[in-house]
């Protein structure tokens, strides 16, 4: 087997894991919130009846912020860069939403998703999030077995 690592780019990855990691530090300390994309997706989805803040003041704007950071964060990057990023889809045609599908179901019964175990949960220590992770890892691992040497 052989392995290409033209597609490898240490500085790239650990800036943007910096600042993945200060996007995750000011949001709690800001916020004191996790930065759990599933949740934070689902706090504008299905807002809370309350509002979502313990004062009873809506907590949509901060995520539809983020949300819109999400989106027009490989823009800016893509013009920074003045070519658009390279992509490499992992999954296309009806595995595209069968892959959604678990990963929403995954979601739901894990109490979060894995930014919100894997970045967060794990920086603040918790057994939970540590479970989570080892559980996403172990499932993601068994996958991409099946799809790569038993479907294909």
């Amino acid at each position: 087997m052989v392995i290409d690592y033209a597609g490898f780019t240490p500085l790239a990855s650990l800036i943007g894991g910096a600042m993945i990691g200060l996007s995750a530090l000011l949001l709690m300390a800001v916020n004191g919130r996790v930065m759990g994309v599933s949740g934070i997706l689902g706090g504008i989805i299905r807002p809370a009846k309350n509002g979502g803040q313990q004062d009873g003041q809506s907590d949509i704007s901060w995520r539809v912020l983020f949300l819109i950071g999400a989106i027009i964060g490989p823009f800016i990057v893509w013009y920074i860069q003045g070519e658009p990023i390279a992509l490499t889809p992992v999954a296309s045609g009806w595995m595209l939403p069968i892959a959604g599908f678990f990963v929403g179901i995954g979601t739901a019964i894990g109490a979060g998703c894995t930014s919100g175990h894997g970045i967060c949960g794990l920086a603040r220590l918790s057994l939970r999030s540590l479970a989570a992770v080892a559980s996403f890892m172990v499932s993601a691992i068994i996958v991409v077995y099946i799809i790569r040497h038993v479907v294909a």
